[in-house]
């Protein structure tokens, strides 16, 4: 979900940022009516183009963002399904797009490269916002409760048959029977140090190649649910297949994933002439959590909605835009 292709090319990465997904062009979100939004601030006149990563949870959030502005008076073009992070990351700090949403760790291990993650989410969040403007002139609006963080998921009744609650639980199975201990990840959190490589480090164990199986994130979910051609698998704690298909995460005891709280970064010269966007995104931010993204999530990836459908339907039911 939070992916960077840090191993793209320099010229697939331009061109990504001008590549979106079926369905996700240009002016695309549906019309916003008036809403509680609209008496925070007067947007008539402004004009931006907001962004998202490829994967559902970004979507939705894209085009909740379309709407919210939308509904306040400003004209927004959309640029949502941006292939990546870096591709993402890219499009916002050379103009082509004004905002996306970003992560609290995902920031702060990939942007501003620390290798340490702080653990406190709003400690986390405070360092973030201030060095990114201070060496980016990103600005950080306020930050989701929503935590959006990495996790092991396991078949339910698979976690009990093991008797594995914890990823020190799964430590002691990779060691004693790695066959057992099967994992399904994705191309990039093989790589990353807050991905699969620092889990093995923090935990003290070494997983066979043999039993390490790369997939298409999507897929992931899948392939834990059916335990083949794994028993765990990558997964994201807001992600709706969870519960759709009877997992469980494992905890994270020793707290090695950083926390990813969703924040809309903004250009601060996008900022400055439109102080109203901040206004109406924070009202909005409030009514975001880790449960809300689940459920939105799970309309989309398991009950096949349409992520602008999802969105529309969540504004309206908060009041935030017009029915």
């Amino acid at each position: 979900m939070r992916i960077s292709r840090r191993k793209a090319a320099a010229v697939a990465l331009v061109a990504g940022i001008t590549m979106l997904l079926p369905g996700c062009s240009l002016n695309s979100s549906p019309s916003a009516k008036k809403g509680s939004l609209a008496d925070k601030a007067d947007l008539k006149g402004t004009t931006v183009t907001v962004g998202s990563k490829e994967f559902t949870e970004q979507l939705v959030l894209c085009n909740i963002t379309s709407l919210a502005l939308k509904s306040a008076g400003a004209t927004v073009k959309t640029k949502c399904g941006l292939s990546g992070s870096n591709t993402a990351r890219t499009a916002l700090t050379s103009g082509s797009i004004d905002m996306y949403w970003e992560y609290t760790g995902t920031a702060w291990v990939n942007y501003l490269k620390h290798t340490k993650p702080i653990t406190d989410s709003v400690q986390q969040y405070d360092a973030v916002a201030k060095e990114d403007l201070a060496k980016n002139q990103i600005k950080w609006l306020d930050r989701s409760t929503a935590n959006n963080t990495y996790a092991l998921a396991v078949k339910t009744t698979t976690a009990n048959q093991l008797q594995v609650k914890t990823l020190s639980d799964y430590a002691k199975l990779a060691k004693s029977d790695p066959t057992k201990a099967s994992v399904c990840i994705a191309s990039e959190f093989a790589g990353r140090s807050d991905g699969w490589p620092g889990v093995e480090k923090t935990y003290g164990f070494t997983m066979p190649k043999a039993n390490v199986a790369t997939l298409a994130e999507g897929a992931i979910y899948n392939a834990v649910g059916k335990g083949k051609p794994c028993n765990f698998g990558e997964s994201f704690t807001t992600d709706g297949r969870i519960k759709a298909l009877k997992l469980t995460t494992l905890t994270d005891d020793k707290k090695f994933f950083p926390v990813y709280n969703p924040a809309l970064n903004v250009r601060q010269s996008v900022v400055k002439a439109h102080p109203g966007i901040a206004t109406v995104m924070n009202e909005v931010t409030k009514g975001i959590d880790t449960k809300t993204l689940q459920d939105l999530n799970s309309r989309v990836d398991v009950s096949g909605q349409d992520p602008k459908k999802v969105a529309e339907d969540w504004m309206k039911s908060k009041g935030y835009i017009g029915k």
